[in-house]
């Protein structure tokens, strides 16, 4: 097989070396606790009330607020109407690399309709202002007589401040407004500031419908037909029609959905007649709050319960309950032992169960420093030019992280470090870059702009990864790069021997063992999960937003495409390839190209029959050696996404058109139809590999079935004589014969396939009974 050329070095991954902290000598405390960032430098300004504020008005009423100003940047507090000891406790952060002034100067003003009078200030020098690192504790505000614009003080009123210098690990950075975001605006701050989110703890619900009793038709004249419908939420199931027609019906049918808790809706349960092709008659329903569930951690079965149904009958348009209550049989619980998948299996971040009882203790902490974007493309016009306001997403187990939106900068610095817990080295943490926008009061999508994938297994512990990662796009116009993301990641593992015994453990909890289940059910399980988490995270305040959930938990992967299915052909070719290369080298051995690595073989071959004891042992020395070889060239960088890989960097046009149709399609007939042809073309040849591989199995089987009685009288009477040569003849013997006659020397060969090979090949298959 021809080896891909090396991949673009656009796409490819690039080492940094950032300023950070970790592994240089520490200079003060912050290298030690933010050390996978670089330290940005800012002026913070804690203004947190004020006194006894004169009265500006006629009114004779004071509606104050507070203005700080450093250079170009301003930052406002709210207002309050007729307060003259008002508490406005906010935060303003102004970046060391924008400040162009040297003097700060803090304002407190009366609003008023035409012009804000002043009620008095304060300046203070920047060389002045104390520095503050954590972990020491936060400054203490103080009181500042106000002065007016003079410089003399005024006779009542003061204001609480703190003013300190510090950098963006300070508690007060995620709470402070940025000087960054200057033209955002007080009521577009808040879709800026960076946060962290939770995922809601999802169940799986399995509702067992076993029977009815006493159904009570509303059509006496015929035997119902019932089925049982089960909703919950916006999911909806429904159990096959009962085959026989009683008033007593049995289904005994597995019903399984996923639920968030907190749990807000009630499980929906009714029984239905099937009465028309279309048409149903609601035989009663039942209500069950799934608070009042049973949770069950193991396999072991939970307890039965029969549930009156309730039936309205319409009297003269009024809804009125009937005496008489039909019953169901169920068992429901909330199964804890499985893990809730709303992640490819593939690049899951979490395995864990969902019952909290359940998990083991974590072994490690993963530290993730979002450094920087470079070169990123605009993805809006605004004032006639493009722009770009981005922030990152990080999803590892339940944890999502938000950056902050540096507003309008293809170059962002984000420098924002965040931590999780580790419970499985073989898992993936997903970093994604959006562009915001929801600035200045838009109410357009949060367009992506790329993602990194990690897996933790391929980190070595303790080693701080400083790279560039592409951030890459498939568009209908083929893959793009859409600029470069820079992250530290360090994996620091807490017990080494706990970390190597999870990989004796199976990957997901046991129930997915003991009680499987289908991969349709799964597949659409994790539909519907990945809908509760997206609708749960798009309500916290800031939402995070359904388009970007669903685009970092990957919902179209189960999508068909064309590029897809070439590319795990391929994988599947360069996995056989290694197979193909021993049988190739082999073959060279039989046909003496090299005389000198054969008559090796030979010797060795020799020694091994005649000490068979040797074989495995050296089988095992040999795979060590192999190892120990490959070791000068083991990966020193994460792997990433790749295009060469993914068959992105040379797709057909049309086919990424394809990818990119919606699903059902909304292309024109005639686009379908060729494509409709092209997939019938390629899925022949699927089809014809696949019959191959079939046949070749059918052909060991009729071995012994008899289909070719001459083929199996021959076999059978081959097995006779072996089973007497080989109980008379030491079994050295015959493997030096056999391994003799292959390694024979080409003189002796000839060209025709040999008498086994053409015997299997003679022996029947069942493609000839197929229509």
């Amino acid at each position: 097989m021809m080896q891909k050329p090396p991949q673009n070095v656009d796409f490819a991954l690039k080492e940094t070396s950032p300023k950070i902290g970790a592994g240089a000598i520490a200079s003060d405390k912050l290298a030690s606790t933010y050390d996978l960032v670089e330290q940005m430098q800012y002026l913070y300004v804690r203004v947190v009330k004020a006194r006894d504020l004169p009265s500006k008005d006629v009114t004779g009423g004071c509606d104050p607020y507070v203005e700080v100003k450093l250079g170009n940047y301003k930052g406002i507090t709210r207002h309050f109407e007729k307060k003259s000891n008002p508490e406005w406790n906010q935060v303003f952060a102004f970046s060391k690399d924008r400040i162009q002034a040297s003097v700060l100067e803090v304002t407190v003003k009366d609003k008023d309709v035409v012009v804000d009078d002043l009620i008095g200030r304060m300046m203070f020098d920047l060389n002045d202002i104390p520095k503050r690192v954590p972990p020491d504790s936060p400054l203490a505000p103080q009181w500042y007589r106000l002065e007016d614009r003079h410089g003399n003080k005024v006779k009542n009123g003061e204001l609480m401040l703190a003013v300190w210098m510090g950098t963006q690990a300070d508690e007060a950075f995620s709470d402070a407004w940025h000087s960054d975001a200057a033209t955002v605006g007080p009521d577009g701050v808040a879709n800026i500031r960076s946060k962290v989110y939770l995922s809601p703890k999802l169940w799986y619900v399995r509702v067992n419908v076993i029977e009815a009793q006493d159904l009570i038709p509303n059509d006496k004249t015929r035997f119902p037909e019932p089925y049982v419908k089960v909703q919950l939420g916006n999911q909806l199931m429904r159990t096959r029609i009962c085959p026989s027609k009683t008033i007593n019906p049995m289904w005994n049918e597995d019903l399984v959905f996923v639920v968030a808790e907190p749990f807000e809706e009630p499980m929906i349960l009714s029984l239905e007649d099937r009465i028309g092709p279309n048409k149903d008659d609601n035989l009663g329903r039942c209500v069950i709050p799934l608070q009042l569930v049973q949770r069950r951690l193991d396999h072991k079965p939970v307890n039965t319960r029969w549930f009156n149904l309730e039936k309205h009958v319409i009297v003269d348009g009024e809804k009125k309950e009937t005496k008489f209550a039909s019953r169901i049989h169920l068992r429901v619980c909330l199964e804890g032992g499985y893990h809730v998948l709303d992640e490819s299996t593939h690049y899951s971040s979490d395995l864990r169960p969902t019952a909290k009882q359940l998990w083991k203790t974590n072994i490690g902490i993963l530290e993730v420093g979002v450094l920087s974007a470079v070169g990123l493309s605009p993805m809006k016009s605004k004032d006639g030019r493009g722009t770009t306001d981005a922030y990152c997403v990080a999803k590892y187990g339940q944890k999502w992280v938000r950056t902050r939106t540096i507003v309008d900068c293809f170059t962002p610095k984000w420098n924002e470090q965040y931590t999780w817990e580790v419970f499985d080295p073989c898992t993936v943490i997903t970093v994604g870059v959006f562009d915001n926008g929801h600035v200045n009061g838009g109410s357009g999508r949060d367009a992506r702009i790329g993602k990194v994938r990690i897996r933790l297994s391929t980190l070595e512990t303790d080693r701080v990864y400083t790279h560039a990662y592409p951030l890459l796009v498939l568009h209908p116009s083929g893959v793009k790069k859409m600029g470069e993301l820079q992250l530290a990641v360090r994996f620091t593992c807490s017990s080494l021997i706990n970390m190597l015994h999870l990989y004796s453990h199976p990957l997901l909890p046991k129930m997915h063992y003991i009680h499987p289940l289908s991969v349709m059910q799964l597949d659409i399980l994790r539909h519907q999960a990945i809908q509760i988490v997206s609708m749960r995270l798009s309500r916290a305040e800031p939402p995070l937003r359904k388009e970007i959930v669903e685009y970092m938990l990957d919902v179209d992967s189960h999508m068909w495409s064309m590029r897809r299915s070439k590319a795990n052909f391929f994988r599947i070719m360069n996995v056989l390839g290694g197979l193909i290369a021993v049988g190739r080298w082999f073959d060279q051995i039989c046909i003496w190209k090299n005389p000198l690595t054969t008559v090796l073989i030979h010797i060795l071959f020799i020694i091994l029959v005649l000490y068979p004891e040797l074989i495995l042992p050296t089988i095992f020395l040999y795979l060590f050696l192999i190892g120990i070889w490959n070791y000068r060239w083991r990966p020193r960088h994460p792997p990433h996404m790749d295009t060469r890989l993914s068959h992105a960097d040379a797709c057909h046009p049309d086919e990424l058109d394809e990818e990119f149709d919606t699903f059902p399609t909304s292309r024109p007939s005639d686009i379908v139809r060729m494509r409709y042809d092209r997939l019938r073309s390629i899925a022949g040849k699927v089809q014809t590999v696949v019959g191959d591989l079939a046949t070749q199995g059918e052909r060991f089987q009729s071995l012994l079935s008899w289909r070719d009685p001459r083929a199996t009288t021959l076999f059978v009477t081959f097995c006779l004589i072996a089973a007497v040569v080989l109980y008379v003849t030491p079994f050295q013997v015959v493997g030096l014969l056999i391994g003799i006659y292959v390694l024979r020397h080409p003189r002796f060969r000839h060209k025709l396939p040999s008498v086994p090979l053409n015997f299997f090949r003679r022996l029947p298959a069942r493609s000839d009974s197929m229509l």
